[in-house]
């Protein structure tokens, strides 16, 4: 059976979140968005592409950085309104330098920072 991007349940605003997992390791990286042509550019392309909804634009992940996501796996959740990519991830995934966008915890009701930007 062949994929059609359009039978993926999206929100409102024409989105469905996608959440990045580094293939390797397991974790967890970032969540973002995409709708039907970021999916279909993402398995035309193997780059990974998400919809900016603030700049209301593709953002191919590390086109300015480097910090690309190329796909290994898409997989679609049992009710078709969520995604999840597995990635060999270059870099940082989250804008702030760090590895995963995941890097804040909360223990005992204390925000608790567990990862520094990555250098360089």
């Amino acid at each position: 059976m062949s994929f059609d991007p359009s039978t993926l349940k999206y929100n409102d605003a024409g989105l469905i979140p996608a959440i990045a997992q580094d293939a390797t390791s397991g974790e967890v990286l970032m969540m973002a968005w995409m709708n039907a042509d970021a999916v279909a550019k993402t398995l035309a392309t193997g780059q990974v592409t998400y919809w900016s909804r603030s700049r209301q634009s593709f953002w191919i992940k590390g086109e300015t950085s480097g910090h690309r996501q190329e796909l290994v796996d898409f997989s679609i959740d049992c009710d078709r309104d969520c995604l999840l990519v597995r990635v060999n991830q270059t870099g940082a995934a989250c804008h702030t330098g760090r590895r995963t966008c995941f890097y804040t915890d909360v223990v005992d009701g204390v925000e608790i920072v567990t990862q520094a930007p990555l250098a360089g």
